[in-house]
């Protein structure tokens, strides 16, 4: 019997100290598992495929809590130089932004990866819904009975691509003048990002918007396809979109950026200081794939441009790497 418990001890021994050996601390997980909040600044018009695209990564990895805010991609870069906000990921509806506005000081690379297009924006109920088409869209539009909004260029690449929109109208259309008397009606309209425009459109205030095509596809809404000369979607265009320009705020108060015209790309990247890298990688790993991440994009209306041409190429982390081109 004495024997019997000195064996039953050891075992005992053995299996307790197996238990202690599998036990880590609460914070410590596999490799190949990843927790903590996942913060997204990213522009309004990925609301949409970015709720999506999150929720299809959260089922891989049900520990990482996304935390996501929408805004201008301007506002989004201001949050993190001004404001000093943590930030893991950083996505702009305009590659130039993180590359005029985070790099070098809080971000190393940019990647671009989807593209979209300018295009008027109403509903059945806008004015004169029965008859705007791509010929008389800007007679409509500065009508005294018609009221348009568009996006703060200062805040918002939808903004300043309205504001290019227009000056490529006045040149392709022949109406000198026309971009000026533009600008100047309906600013009381003007709004910080460009899904702010929906509940006015929507509560009939105002008849039409300066708004990226995906969003008005997210959002069941009526759009005016613009020719391409104008819209901003086509490359081969792209010495033309150069004709045009917008001034905007810089880094510091009182300094200028000058924005030239050309074809929509968005861009992505990890912030320096990002509290979560690791996550952060998981993600752009997904969402930068063509069967997962940029799936739902391209059923949202902002298809892939994967890879493409960037200037920090080098770098970019390893893992990433595929998903562009050196320049």
């Amino acid at each position: 019997m004495k024997k019997f418990n000195a064996v039953l001890l050891i075992l005992l021994a053995i299996l307790s100290g197996c238990n202690l050996n599998n036990r880590r601390p609460e914070n410590q997980h596999p490799q190949n598992e990843i927790n903590g909040d996942l913060i997204i600044f990213h522009a309004g018009s990925l609301s949409v495929p970015f709720k999506e695209i999150s929720e299809e990564f959260s089922k891989l990895y049900p520990d990482v809590k996304i935390i996501r805010e929408a805004a201008g991609s301007r506002k989004c870069a201001r949050k993190i130089t001004d404001l000093k906000r943590d930030c893991d990921i950083m996505a702009s509806a305009d590659y130039t932004v993180i590359d005029q506005l985070l790099i070098p000081e809080y971000a190393d690379w940019n990647i671009k990866f989807a593209s979209n297009e300018m295009t008027i924006v109403f509903t059945k109920d806008s004015e004169y819904a029965a008859e705007i088409n791509a010929d008389n869209w800007t007679d409509i539009l500065m009508r005294d009975n018609v009221a348009y909004g568009r996006s703060d260029p200062n805040a918002d690449p939808c903004g300043y691509r309205a504001v290019l929109t227009i000056e490529l109208a006045e040149k392709y259309y022949n109406k000198p003048g026309l971009a000026g008397a533009f600008l100047a009606k309906d600013k009381k309209y003007i709004r910080p990002k460009e899904t702010d425009l929906l509940a006015l459109l929507e509560s009939h205030n105002i008849d039409y918007i300066f708004l990226y095509r995906s969003v008005a596809e997210q959002h069941g809404l009526k759009y005016l396809i613009l020719p391409d000369e104008i819209n901003l979607k086509n490359p081969q265009f792209g010495d033309l979109y150069h004709s045009v320009t917008v001034d905007i705020s810089g880094k510091k108060p009182g300094e200028v950026i000058t924005k030239t015209g050309e074809p929509m790309v968005y861009g992505i990247t990890i912030i320096k200081n990002a509290p979560n890298k690791e996550a952060a990688m998981k993600f752009l790993g997904f969402l930068l794939d063509a069967d997962k991440g940029m799936e739902i994009m391209k059923r949202n209306g902002q298809p892939s441009v994967i890879p493409m041409p960037t200037g920090s190429y080098d770098k970019i982390p390893g893992q990433l790497k595929k998903f562009a081109l050196p320049r």
